[in-house]
């Protein structure tokens, strides 16, 4: 008896895959046992030619609507500016569109999606799929099991976000400036070190990072909120369902190179003991609970798609709890949530 045909796999195409989430998606697509049979790999204006794929390397196309249509999903990763220009035509003729950027999460005709919390959002009538803020990913897990618990009334947090979030040329402005400083060293003395870091003339990023932390994450608004800090609460809001949440962020740009860490208090609902929140968060969905006296930092949780919780205590209220949050931003912040949408998406019969 003839042994059945192996399927073929799906055309699946990324917009932006020389950048660095692009790069972190074919990583975690390759590793992954989801159906890639043709992959179509698309610039988004940068330099690179190609990206290497399983071993073999891919030319990178610039976009078109006919190219793009031949997929039967396609994971954008580029810019806002890209995204709004392909996105919508290419879901409206057909194809799952699986949107990294921010242009479409605050839409209320788009889905915006982490798996763990709302796949039921998932429909095969909204093709257009946006994935959270790589900040907000990470509390919004956290947030999401302890609202479930003991309904969440309000919640405040300081970010601490790499500067790989800023993208690619901001990584290399951090290093150059990191170099330009410890070679001049030459002894501990305060006073030259001061002088070497007010010497720092940045480009990218609104204040130099090298042995610095920068409060701000995007323009300002009115309201002296930055735009980082208002996308974090409107999305949370939208994710967790809760239109009426009271959410307060501040968001600080730190030397690190990969991973975002917040400091989160959140007033509650209904009582629930640090103990018993332990309980919770120890059951939740694509959360890894670290406890005391550990604790998760960037560096120790580089490369894993998991969000990790820590430092859980009662807050300065009877109805509050503290805690610390970390995950990559490079992956549950962006590819790894993205694979996970596709891959719900498979599992549900729609590709």
């Amino acid at each position: 008896m003839p042994r059945p045909k192996k399927a073929a796999g799906l055309a699946v195409g990324v917009v932006g895959a020389s950048g660095m989430v692009g790069r972190e998606l074919l990583n975690v697509l390759a590793k992954s046992r989801f159906p890639v049979g043709r992959l179509a790999v698309f610039s988004s204006g940068k330099k690179a030619r190609s990206v290497l794929f399983r071993g073999r390397r891919l030319p990178l196309a610039a976009p078109s609507l006919s190219a793009l249509r031949a997929c039967r999903v396609v994971f954008f990763v580029s810019s806002d500016e890209v995204s709004r220009r392909w996105a919508p035509a290419l879901a409206q003729a057909g194809a799952w569109v699986i949107d990294d950027s921010s242009a479409f999460r605050l839409d209320p005709s788009v889905p915006l999606v982490i798996p763990e919390i709302n796949a039921a959002e998932l429909s095969p009538k909204r093709r257009l799929i946006a994935g959270p803020n790589c900040t907000m990913s990470g509390l919004g897990l956290a947030a999401a099991a302890l609202h479930r618990a003991a309904g969440v009334l309000e919640i405040r947090a300081a970010s601490y976000q790499a500067v790989s979030g800023a993208g690619l040329s901001a990584l290399e402005e951090f290093l150059s400036q990191a170099r330009a400083v410890s070679g001049r060293l030459r002894a501990a003395r305060a006073d030259l070190f001061a002088k070497e870091l007010r010497s720092l003339r940045p480009n990218v990023l609104p204040r130099a990072i090298a042995y610095n932390v920068v409060p701000q994450v995007g323009g300002f608004a009115a309201d002296g909120y930055s735009g980082e800090e208002n996308k974090v609460a409107a999305e949370l809001r939208k994710v967790l369902a809760a239109p009426k949440l009271a959410v307060s962020v501040t968001a600080v740009r730190v030397p690190t190179l990969r991973g975002h860490a917040l400091a989160v208090w959140l007033r509650l609902k209904r009582p629930l003991s640090p103990a018993g929140a332990r309980a919770v968060l120890k059951k939740a969905p694509g959360v890894v609970f670290v406890d005391s006296p550990s604790y998760p930092t960037p560096a120790g949780v580089a490369g894993r798609a998991d969000v990790f919780v820590g430092r859980l205590r009662r807050g300065a209220r009877p109805d509050e709890l503290a805690l610390w949050v970390v995950s990559d931003n490079l992956l549950k912040g962006a590819a790894s949530n993205s694979l996970q949408i596709a891959q719900e998406l498979l599992r549900r019969g729609w590709l």
